[in-house]
């Protein structure tokens, strides 16, 4: 009897498209302050998964230091990418800025949560396994 052929998982169906989109992104906050405690992050994990969920992707990984966030998103061909992040960097600033008003102040100041640059990297060459340990990996505040 031959194996059962199992489907890929990271490969999605359209109604005229076939897909495997995934971007790895990184933010960091204004000046590069490090408002980001290990409470925050799960905040900030969260909002960004309703974000994507939103966006009709999904959020697959996610991480962070003090003064910085990954993400790796698989998202359909429809999303634009800085349309995208907008929406993550611009709800996820609100909230948290709503939800942890006297720390988030102490480190930012003004109406800026995010710097307005991001890394962006188109994942297809690299396995998703090496990726998703990377920002595995990566320190969270001790």
């Amino acid at each position: 009897m031959s194996p059962r052929w199992e489907p890929d998982p990271d490969i999605r169906r359209g109604r005229s498209v076939v897909y495997s989109l995934h971007a790895h992104l990184v933010f960091t906050p204004k000046y590069r302050r490090g408002p980001f405690t290990d409470e925050i992050l799960r905040r900030c994990e969260e909002v960004m998964r309703d974000v994507c969920t939103d966006f009709g992707a999904e959020l697959r990984e996610f991480n962070g230091e003090r003064d910085h966030v990954h993400l790796l998103v698989h998202y359909p061909p429809k999303v634009a990418i800085s349309r995208l992040v907008g929406s993550l960097k611009g709800v996820s600033a609100r909230r948290l800025r709503q939800e942890f008003p006297g720390h988030i102040r102490t480190y930012l100041w003004g109406q800026h949560f995010w710097s307005p640059s991001y890394f962006a990297a188109s994942c297809g060459g690299a396995p998703l396994a090496v990726i998703k340990e990377y920002i595995e990996n990566q320190k969270r505040p001790g």
